[in-house]
């Protein structure tokens, strides 16, 4: 399912959002930070570091770019823009699904945020060297853009992965299409994006 790069770039004329831009483009920013999480990047510094593969740097149509450079664009980026690219995906697996033993199904995102703690007062809670921290997954349904409402949550420690959980967020009773940080799942069945395996279904 392909971003409509047309149409995101109709709406950013509209907005003007690349108007002062000389370099780092709404185009360019997109692309570099779906890379960047589909290969796990940690750190602005390690996404800045993709762009030494000659590559990568003709398909975004950038030499360089520093870590500030994509925290200054990252801040600037109206979400609306990046909502509208979702949407605009989940219409597409709407139509897909539209004819299909798929139909109905419904959408759910998973994903997590961390939250960091002291070292010293919470050291059950492994997460790097220098802090500690625990992880809250949630999965959403996302019915409509105006529906929206979260359905299943976890905490662990922060180093855990949304992955791993797999068969705590696998629906048997209902089919649906989750997406993972990345990951796209059927019933349990879990192909991993620009990765050459996938597990068993539940």
């Amino acid at each position: 399912m392909p971003i409509n790069f047309l149409t995101l770039h109709e709406q950013v004329q509209t907005i003007q959002q690349d108007k002062y831009t000389k370099k780092l483009t709404t185009r360019a920013y997109l692309l570099l930070f779906l890379h960047a999480h589909l290969h796990e990047k940690e750190s602005l510094r390690a996404i800045s570091d993709c762009l030494l593969d000659e590559e990568f740097q003709k398909a975004l149509g950038l030499d360089s770019i520093s870590a500030s450079q994509l925290s200054r664009k990252n801040n600037d980026v109206d979400p609306t823009l990046l909502a509208h690219v979702f949407i605009h995906l989940v219409q597409q697996i709407r139509c897909r699904q539209q004819g299909s033993r798929s139909t109905g199904l419904s959408l759910k995102i998973i994903d997590s945020t961390t939250v960091p703690l002291c070292l010293t007062h919470y050291r059950w809670a492994t997460f790097r060297k220098t802090k500690a921290g625990v992880k809250l997954h949630v999965r959403l349904v996302f019915m409509d853009k105006n529906t929206v409402y979260p359905e299943k949550a976890m905490v662990t420690p922060a180093r855990v992965h949304d992955a791993p959980n797999w068969r705590f967020w696998s629906t048997r009773r209902k089919p649906c299409m989750s997406l993972i940080g990345g990951m796209w799942t059927m019933n349990g069945l879990i192909v991993f994006v620009m990765r050459d395996f996938s597990l068993p279904p539940v």
